[in-house]
């Protein structure tokens, strides 16, 4: 489905939205807030829906490692990555999904991610004693350049809850910061590939707005 601009209203096309279901949470409140936008989608970790599927969206919350091994021992990676890379269907990352499309995660050790953005999840090092960690509330977020994600969006503040974030190598593919102790990636584009560290879903009216934003691209 077609979202039109500041209405839940939609009109057929030919949408399907596949929410990975890897077992790394919040994957209900992305599919709540899909529903309440009115769109086709469903919670799925089968190869056959990602085959069908319009639009894929990896959310998750939790461990860099535990996420890879999850995806690796439902099968997940191969079709993801065919779909994503050789078909150029969108992808929507949020937060731990985000940073799994990133080389490595420096999470408890050394972890391979999924390679999709050249780059590597690090912690925050700023001053323990001024901003703790995890960073856990609502942040501004500054859109960098001309960016899909962002269209029509007047409030960019979003609800963040993370203690690492995505440090790309190609600055690029930033399509927006935020500022917590440090200046770190908040949202990232490269091509067909989208990722927030903030999550969209609990972000309230700019948090659907910009889902909507991903569900039109096309």
């Amino acid at each position: 489905m077609r979202i039109r601009n500041g209405s839940r209203e939609a009109v057929m096309v030919r949408n399907m939205i596949v929410v990975i279901d890897y077992g790394m949470g919040n994957v209900g409140s992305v599919k709540n807030a899909l529903d309440f936008l009115g769109v086709d989608s469903t919670l799925s970790r089968k190869e056959e829906d990602l085959r069908r599927a319009s639009h894929i969206i990896l959310p998750g919350v939790g461990a860099f490692n535990d996420g890879m091994n999850n995806l690796k021992n439902f099968g997940l990676i191969p079709v993801l990555k065919e779909e994503v890379l050789k078909k150029k269907k969108p992808m929507l990352g949020i937060c731990l999904g985000l940073q799994l499309l990133a080389e490595k995660g420096e999470e408890g050790g050394d972890h391979e991610g999924l390679g999709i953005i050249k780059g590597t999840v690090r912690r925050f090092r700023v001053d323990s004693k001024r901003f703790r960690i995890p960073h856990i509330g609502w942040n501004d977020v500054s859109p960098v350049g001309d960016n899909i994600l962002f269209n029509g969006i007047s409030s960019t503040i979003f609800y963040f809850v993370h203690s690492f974030f995505l440090e790309p190598t190609n600055k690029d593919v930033i399509a927006a910061t935020c500022s917590y102790g440090e200046e770190f990636t908040a949202a990232i584009r490269e091509k067909n590939i989208f990722g927030t560290q903030f999550h969209p879903e609990k972000s309230q009216k700019s948090g659907l707005a910009l889902l909507k934003n991903f569900i039109n691209y096309a």
